[in-house]
Order: C-alpha cells, then structure tokens, then sequence
C-alpha cells in the first residue's frame, strides 16, 4: 500500500515550506526515520525522516519549491499513484477543532476561565 507523506506543521504560524533538498531519489528504499527531506521556513532548517519504509515511488514536489502544510510531497512504496491512504496523527497533528468525546451519561463540566491581569 502506498503511503503519501504530506508537509507537516513545523511549529506555530508556519503555513509552508521550502523543499530545500532532497536526500533520497525515485527508486530508492528508505527506513522509517531516515533523513528524507530538508525543509526551510522562515526561522530554520529542518531534516525531516521518513514515516514509513519501502521505495520512494514518487517525488511530487521539486528542490526549491514553497508549498502550503499539508501538501502531498513524496509517496512511498505502491505504485506511486496519489490514491485514498490512511492519514496517522503524526502526519497532521492531532484534530484541534473537535471536542473531546463525551461518554453516556457523562456531562460536560463548564468552567470560566481565571481573571486577566490588569
């Protein structure tokens, strides 16, 4: 099965990135957490590893291209085709937006937040 490796969000406020160099080719095998890619933003350098092992099947996006977090940038192992694959937390980070479950029975308890300093 294919797995798509997409820009993950390097810190905060950081909404894209430069490909600056890749460190492996089409064809090659990789390890999960080899050096795969480095990344440049506005405030560093980064080595990004591999989330997975097989065959780097494709590279989608080029040395010195800026892309948007969350941008497919290489798929590994499969076919190479950019197809329906499952998305693991470390990808994307953890769902800000949605609430923690709530179990029968339980109730939310509603809390106000602690006075602002003046």
């Amino acid at each position: 099965m294919a797995y798509e490796f997409k820009l993950p969000d390097l810190g905060e406020g950081l909404t894209e990135g430069e490909i600056a160099r890749w460190l492996v080719v089409e064809g090659q095998d990789v390890a999960e957490d080899e050096p795969l890619v480095e990344i440049a933003t506005d405030k560093t350098t980064v080595e990004i590893p591999s989330p997975a092992s097989g065959t780097v099947a494709r590279i989608l996006v080029a040395d010195g291209e800026v892309v948007p977090v969350g941008t497919v940038l290489v798929v590994i192992g499969g076919d190479g085709s950019a197809g329906p694959v499952p998305v693991s937390v470390t990808e994307t980070g953890p769902d800000r937006t949605s609430s923690p479950a709530v179990s029968a029975g339980e109730t939310k308890v509603r809390a106000t937040p602690p006075p602002a300093r003046r």
